[in-house]
């Protein structure tokens, strides 16, 4: 009987595939390597401006060389061949966590990345009684998180924080504990949470506030440690989650909370108990980083005056947001692929961002500026984008 299925199983797949391909929307795999702020693909050279590395950490050859030379390679960094509650709990865990502490005033908890932060933080603290309410704009890893939840969820419009009170105000007295959770810069939209606003809305109606901080992380703040850091806030946010992947150039993500939360995350969170812990060698080139990260203010100030001038460049365009995340609507996903193949072609590296990603009629270009560019090679980036839109 189950070699009957395979054969219808793989034609729907098959047919699905191919409706995916005809229409556009179909995803693959590039064999890519990137140097710097370049990134070469099939034997040539494009400007690299899809990528996350906002500090241009991942092209600094003098930090990798600087830290291989720390490195003791009498001991085993390669693995940590069990989840931290059994042997996995290397020492360079225990150290990063205490600096994390240190910076933050609070207590961290390290995940082995976003996806597992965001997808295993929610469903251990609340319980069958509570309420999330989230942006409709939260990303995957957050939603496959309330998807895991015992409790309700409901996702408010796009940083619309009369929605989100109105959802607080009919929630009264109804649940024992609600949870806002919100990213703090927009991955899809290049715009910022109102962080001040909800931190008002959560004192209102004694809510908590969990705050995603994947692309502020580095980006913003006096010491690079994110948006709530630059607002002063870190007091006042119950949950911070932190990727490392991106303006940390490493792997990972570590949550900011108090103590009793952590111990709780330690007892209750799957996605930390049933996975081998990261390689010390990863949270050896973390700490490196983070260290390097405080002190990178003329790295974040050159990266939001670059900011500045190519949305400045691009203002007749329909940009969205103010980060260095810049997304240029396109509206229909054609229009969108063609001027992606264009800039392609003429060697800068960007990604169409299309519907189902986004909704229907709001595609894009997603622009991601790095302090790995120079002026020349963004320069050379606005007027390729305004070459090929005349």
């Amino acid at each position: 009987m189950h070699h009957d299925m395979h054969p219808d199983m793989h034609r729907d797949m098959r047919h699905e595939l191919q409706r995916l391909k005809e229409q556009g929307q179909a995803r693959e795999l590039k064999c890519l390597e990137s140097n710097g702020a370049l990134i070469s693909y099939q034997g040539r050279d494009y400007l690299n401006l899809s990528s996350n590395d906002y500090l241009g950490i991942s092209a600094r050859t003098d930090f990798q060389k600087e830290f291989i030379e720390s490195l003791d390679l009498d001991h085993f960094w390669m693995s940590a061949s069990s989840s931290r509650l059994l042997t996995g709990n290397h020492p360079c865990a225990v150290g990063l966590e205490a600096y994390l502490e240190s910076l933050y005033g609070k207590s961290c908890l390290l995940y082995n990345s976003g996806y597992h932060a965001n997808s295993g933080i929610l469903p251990a603290i609340t319980g069958k009684k509570d309420l999330i309410l989230a942006d409709k704009l939260v990303h995957a890893s957050i939603i496959d998180g309330m998807r895991l939840c015992a409790c309700e969820w409901r996702r408010y419009q796009h940083n619309d924080y009369s929605h989100l009170e109105r959802l607080l105000q009919q929630a009264q007295g109804k649940y024992e504990q609600i949870y806002i959770v919100t990213e703090s810069v927009f991955s899809m939209d290049g715009d910022m949470a109102d962080i001040a606003a909800l931190v008002e809305l959560k004192n209102r109606y004694g809510a908590r506030l969990y705050v995603d901080e994947a692309h502020g992380f580095g980006v913003y703040g006096a010491r690079g440690l994110g948006l709530v850091e630059a607002l002063g806030l870190l007091d006042h946010v119950d949950l911070i989650m932190c990727t490392l992947g991106k303006a940390a150039a490493s792997e990972g993500a570590f949550v900011v909370c108090d103590a009793e939360v952590r111990e709780w995350l330690i007892n209750h969170s799957r996605t930390l108990i049933f996975t081998t812990a990261t390689p010390a060698i990863n949270l050896a080139w973390t700490h490196f980083v983070i260290r390097k990260i405080v002190g990178m203010t003329q790295e974040r100030m050159a990266l939001q005056a670059m900011t500045k001038r190519f949305r400045a460049q691009l203002a007749r365009f329909q940009l969205l947001g103010s980060s260095p995340i810049v997304p240029m609507l396109m509206g229909d996903n054609e229009p969108c692929n063609r001027l992606a193949a264009q800039l392609q072609h003429a060697g800068i590296w960007v990604m169409p961002i299309r519907y189902p990603t986004v909704p229907a009629g709001q595609a894009r270009i997603r622009f991601s500026l790095t302090a790995a560019l120079s002026e020349e090679q963004v320069q050379k980036a606005y007027e390729t984008v305004l070459a090929h839109t005349e």
